[in-house]
């Protein structure tokens, strides 16, 4: 597991109304790496709105249609439910989630 890669979780929270949604982890490689089970993860929705924190990702990522990671929206995740691969963020990509989560979480540069 890598920094940037995207998984399928089926029933990810209670309040969300899909069945399945693909999330991108964010946390540190370190503590990816490390024995702690969990992982942050930011939500992909089919939809990108125009005020808040997000990165455009789409087909080049293993998505089937354009798309945005939702920085506002993190949560935590077993690395256990993190099994269903879909793809890989570009390190370009990677690069770009450092603002919005900046944004997201009130963080000074």
């Amino acid at each position: 597991m890598r920094r940037g890669d995207l998984y399928l979780v089926t029933k990810p929270t209670k309040e969300d109304p899909k069945k399945q949604r693909v999330f991108v982890v964010v946390s540190r490689q370190a503590l990816i790496d490390s024995v702690y089970s969990s992982v942050i993860c930011a939500p992909v929705y089919s939809r990108f709105g125009e005020f808040r924190p997000q990165v455009r990702v789409g087909t080049e990522e293993g998505l089937k249609h354009d798309s945005g990671i939702y920085c506002d929206e993190l949560t935590s995740f077993p690395k256990s439910r993190l099994t269903n691969f879909v793809g890989h963020l570009s390190e370009t990509k990677i690069a770009e989630l450092s603002e919005p989560l900046k944004i997201a979480l009130e963080l000074d540069e």
